[in-house]
């Protein structure tokens, strides 16, 4: 028969594997992206958003035809100083560097799979 102090021991050990179990799936999952690439659209919409996990969140109305329906991007940012840049670019014609992580295990690193990293302005 187990003894209290080997049953809390026990318990403690398999709260510290779950930590770690977790802690290690967030970080393959941000750290490997399941696919990278380009899109061109009009910077439309960008916020803070998050009651406790502040994340950058924004949406790019791409634009295939003119005087077809927008498509719309949606898409998170983990970097203050891309964020600053992507701010002062709204409302402009943009093209996005992003890189789509699949299963991310909290919506804290950003609410959407795809996470921008570059933002350029296209010259019209």
């Amino acid at each position: 028969m187990p003894t209290p102090q080997r049953t809390a021991l026990y318990g403690a050990g398999s709260i510290a594997a779950l930590i770690a179990i977790f802690y290690i799936w967030a970080w393959i999952t941000l750290h490997w992206s399941y696919s990278t690439g380009e899109r061109a659209g009009f910077m439309q919409k960008f916020s803070n958003k998050g009651w406790v996990c502040k994340t950058w969140e924004g949406e790019l109305s791409l634009v295939a035809l003119p005087g077809a329906a927008p498509e719309k991007f949606i898409f998170s940012v983990r970097d203050d100083s891309v964020a600053t840049h992507i701010n002062q670019l709204i409302g402009q014609r943009v093209s996005l560097t992003y890189a789509q992580h699949k299963a991310v295990p909290s919506s804290c690193f950003g609410e959407t799979e795809y996470f921008v990293t570059d933002i350029k302005a296209i010259q019209p």
